[in-house]
Parts: C-alpha cells; structure tokens; sequence
C-alpha cells in the first residue's frame, strides 16, 4: 500500500548532478558516459563556462536502464531502443500524474 505522501517533481525538476556524482551513483565509467552522450543517447547540461556536463534525472534513469540491459546482454542499440520506449512510459505516466496533483 502506498503512503499518503505526494510525489516530489519540484524534487525531480531540480535533481542535476555531476559527471562524476552520476558514474559514482550509476557505477557507469565517466567515459562511457561520455560516449553515449557523444552518440546522442544521453544529454547533458553543459554550465556556463561550457566545461562541466550535469545530468538530469531523466537522462540518469536513462543511463541506469542502459546499464541494466547491457548487464543482461542486450547490445547498445537494443538497450537504447528498449530504453526509449521505458522513458516515454515513464514521461507520459509522470505527465499524468503531475497534471493530477
């Protein structure tokens, strides 16, 4: 059963961490991090200076789910195919939700 508590999306909407805090949280190397961003599969938030890429919590949810499908054999393309259609699900559902509050 669920609490009575509410969801957090102000929580989400500010969750952006660092490189390094995602590789540590994630136990993703910062260079593969680097990599999927390079092939567009993740995004990052590059600061001001243009020298520190920060994540958001969707691109981290991504980043773990990529992860988990690789640790189960899938290739990369096919971790990032499931993975797109998890994120939408998961995008639409939070919508829904966040509209309902």
């Amino acid at each position: 059963m669920l609490n009575n508590k509410k969801f957090d999306f102000d929580f989400l909407e500010r969750l952006v961490v660092g490189i390094g805090e995602v590789a540590a949280i994630t136990e993703v190397p910062t260079r593969q991090i680097r990599y999927w961003e390079e092939k567009e599969i993740i995004e990052s938030i590059i600061d001001e200076k243009g020298k520190n890429r920060r994540y958001d919590y969707f691109n981290i949810k991504k980043i773990l789910l990529i992860k988990e499908l690789l640790d189960e054999g899938y290739s990369l393309d096919g971790a990032v195919k499931k993975v797109e259609k998890r994120i939408k699900m998961i995008d639409d559902t939070l919508t829904k939700l966040k509209e309902n509050r």
